[in-house]
């Protein structure tokens, strides 16, 4: 079966209604992303970014996979299926995905501000006092902005090794992880499925330009027209 690598974004979690993670004015569920999402807003306020994805963890347990989530999880029948997200949330499990590749963290895992090797599963609250085995607080097992991105180079690596490389929901302006594109051979075809089409400069691309729910359905046609 082909590789097929699919890199997905806050824009198809958006239609299961999860906000999606920094809108053009720096905002996020209405917090200055900085004062929530980088180590100097936890070093100034843990108990408010606490807080803060506390409230996120009951969002996406809200939350359900949508239509989007689902079609990708199909596609596992017909192709050799892996995930990069950048999403933070558990919805493409729920949906049967299996290869997932959390880029930027999960929401149900906690660990250590000192030792990121120490991480717990969570599901209920994180609360200051929360203490990791090494005596430092627990915190979300989320890469902040400003941190570096510890799975970058098995994301770099799948990419590499796609034979067709689709994304979904991202806008491919947040770095170090829209430059993953630059690591496909050159010969990868490209699908692009966003309600506003990001610019890839590639050959071989094909735009689909429609919410995710939509677009992936668009996208199966393509690949199974195509590829099988």
């Amino acid at each position: 079966m082909k590789k097929l690598v699919i890199f997905t974004g806050a824009g198809i979690s958006a239609e299961s209604g999860l906000k999606t993670f920094r809108d053009a004015d720096g905002l996020w569920e209405g917090f200055d992303v900085h004062e929530v999402a980088t180590p100097r807003g936890w070093k100034k306020n843990p108990e408010l970014v606490l807080r803060f994805y506390n409230e996120r963890r009951q969002n996406v347990k809200d939350a359900k996979p949508n239509k989007a989530h689902e079609i990708i999880a199909e596609l596992e029948q017909f192709f050799n299926v892996h995930v990069i997200t950048q999403n933070i949330d558990d919805l493409h499990e729920r949906a049967g995905s299996k290869n997932i590749l959390h880029l930027h963290g999960e929401i149900f895992k906690m660990r250590s501000e000192k030792n990121d090797a120490i991480i717990y599963p969570i599901s209920g609250d994180i609360n200051v006092g929360d203490i990791a085995p090494d005596g430092f607080q627990l915190r979300p097992h989320i890469v902040w902005f400003e941190e570096p991105v510890p799975m970058m180079d098995d994301a770099l690596l799948l990419a590499s090794m796609a034979d067709i490389f689709v994304v979904v929901g991202t806008s491919l302006v947040v770095y170090p992880a829209a430059s993953i594109l630059n690591y496909l051979a050159p010969s990868t075809p490209v699908i692009v499925v966003d309600k506003k089409v990001p610019k890839v400069n590639r050959k071989n691309v094909t735009n689909i330009e429609m919410p995710a729910t939509e677009g992936m359905e668009e996208l199966k046609k393509i690949l199974f027209e195509k590829y099988i």
